[in-house]
This record gives C-alpha cells, sequence and structure tokens, in this order.
C-alpha cells in the first residue's frame, strides 16, 4: 500500500447562474481529460479507486469534481440561496462540466457521470456535443418517471441522512464487495440534507430527452451507456431504450453491478469500462497531455 494516494485536489473559480462558484476537484493521470460526475446527494469521493488504475492514469487524466452545495464545493457566497428551495435543473447542471472545462482549459475533454451524472451524459452529447468529444452514461436513462412529492420525506426534521443512505444500500448489488457497498452508504450520510431531494428535481422531473433523444450528433461526440444489473431506478432496460434513441451510441449491460458501479464494485466496473476507454483512445491523440493549471477566471 502506497503512502499516499494518487489524486492531488485544489479549488477553482468560474461563474455559474451570475456568481462565483468555488469548485473542489481532485485529479491524477495524464493524457486525454474525462470530468467526474457524482451521483445526487454525493460528492467526488466515489470516484477514488479509478485513480489508483495505471491502466486508466496512464492515459487519461481524472478530474473528478465537487457539484455546488456537495461535498467541498461551498455555495457561492453571492447568493442568498438559504431563501428557496434548492432544486438542481438541467441548465445549471450541464453549465457545470462546461465552464468546468473551459476553466481548466480543456481540449473537448471526455465526460463521464453516473446516475444524475448518467442523465447529464445524454443532455451534453445533445445540447453541448461540440464542447466533448465523448460522454460515458453510467445508469443512463432519457426519462425516469416518479413523483418528487412522494418524495419529500427525503428532507425532513424527523427524517435522518442515514435513512437515505440505507436506501441506497438496497440499490447495490448484493454480490458487490461488503466494505465498498458500506462505503458508499458512508458517502451518503454526510451530504447537506436538501442536496438529496433537490438533485432528485433534476433526476425525476427535469430531465426528459425522450423527443431529442435522435438528434444527438454521435459523429461529434460519441456516446457510450453501460447499466448496472441490479440497478431498478435507472434499469437496464431504460439504457438499452436510450442507447436504442440514440443512432450510433453503444451500450452494454455490467452484470453483478448496481447503480453505483464505479464505488460498489470498482473492479467490475473497471473491467467494463476499458473497453470503452480503448475506443475512445484510438480515436485519436490525448487533448492535453499535461495537465492545465487551474487558474481563476475573470
Amino acid at each position: 500500500m502506497a503512502r499516499f494516494d494518487s489524486p492531488v485536489g485544489r479549488y477553482v473559480h468560474f461563474d455559474l447562474a451570475g456568481h462565483d462558484h468555488r469548485v473542489y476537484f481532485e485529479e491524477a493521470g495524464a493524457g486525454i481529460p474525462i470530468l467526474l460526475q457524482h451521483t445526487a446527494g454525493a460528492h467526488g469521493s466515489q470516484w477514488r479507486h479509478l485513480f489508483e488504475d495505471e491502466r486508466i492514469t496512464s492515459r487519461f487524466r481524472l478530474i473528478a469534481y465537487d457539484l455546488p452545495f456537495h461535498g467541498k464545493s461551498l455555495p457561492p457566497a453571492t447568493d442568498a440561496w438559504w431563501t428557496r428551495e434548492y432544486l438542481l435543473t438541467t441548465e445549471f447542471l450541464m453549465s457545470v462540466p462546461v465552464a468546468l472545462a473551459a476553466a481548466l482549459e480543456l481540449d473537448r475533454p471526455v465526460y463521464m457521470g453516473c446516475s444524475i451524472g448518467g442523465l447529464l451524459a445524454l443532455d451534453l452529447a445533445r445540447y453541448h456535443g461540440d464542447r466533448f468529444r465523448a460522454v460515458i452514461g453510467l445508469e443512463p436513462a432519457l426519462k425516469v418517471e416518479g413523483n418528487l412529492d412522494a418524495l419529500r420525506g427525503f428532507w425532513h426534521p424527523r427524517v435522518s441522512n442515514e435513512y437515505k443512505a440505507a436506501l441506497m444500500y438496497g440499490l447495490m448489488a448484493p454480490t458487490s464487495p461488503e466494505p465498498f457497498r458500506r462505503e458508499t452508504v458512508f458517502v451518503y450520510s454526510q451530504g447537506w440534507p436538501p442536496a438529496f431531494l433537490g438533485d432528485l428535481y433534476f433526476y425525476i422531473t427535469d430531465h426528459d430527452l425522450r423527443g431529442e433523444a435522435a438528434k444527438v450528433d454521435t459523429t461529434q461526440c460519441a456516446v457510450h451507456l453501460l447499466s448496472g444489473e441490479y440497478d431498478y431506478s435507472a434499469t437496464p432496460a431504460l439504457g438499452r431504450a436510450a442507447h436504442d434513441a440514440i443512432p450510433g451510441s453503444t451500450w452494454a449491460l455490467m452484470e453483478g453491478i448496481g447503480h453505483f458501479p464505479m464505488s460498489e464494485n470498482p473492479e467490475r466496473f473497471i473491467a467494463a469500462l476499458l473497453p470503452v476507454l480503448d475506443r475512445i483512445a484510438a480515436t485519436g491523440p490525448a487533448a492535453s497531455a499535461t495537465p492545465a493549471p487551474a487558474t481563476r477566471q475573470e
């Protein structure tokens, strides 16, 4: 066991919705940059296992960031955010990786996200395909049906974060290693209480690409989709339907994996991911072999 893990963390400033945001990210590796988006109510530590795999970091620069209001990315100091309900919209969520890529001066990076991030992969391919060479959607769907009002208990003074975390335990495969399932649950118990429900606004209400999926240009931005066998939220059927609706996309079923592939069973997930990364690497040289400095945008 090495004394130090590979990633190095820092903050970068950029504008989102008219406010300066101080966003935390960790990175490791060199080569084609990949922006890594965590799941609802969580933070970037979910990606830690990828940072230690040289088969990935020898060719790709991994950048895992915390969304505003998540992890170490604090709310903007210039906005009275506490005066309104937190609701994550498609427009705001799309703006984060786009602005981050610009702030880090990345040349058409790859984007990979899970759950809300897996849905976001499809939105980015449709509306910002010129900015990304490829997207990888984990647990993707064109639309996840649900009733946000029925989930108001996820933010209630009598309901603890431990309850939300326990529900996430049931979204993972029973065969995933127990320590990693518990680690995934632990991350979910840490979040700002309104964040999970607010993120589900995007997941259940705001995201709907059913009428736009056929317009995704996979010759401009490649689309690769992976679904976990045991995911009963963004089910394999939803992932396959997204693939069928997007000409030129790829899709694969990850056996023995649930809703959190990168954290619940990293070994099995990386085995499924490597062929996708090989395909992306074969399309052209790395955009930036040397990490660009994170400078504040004026």
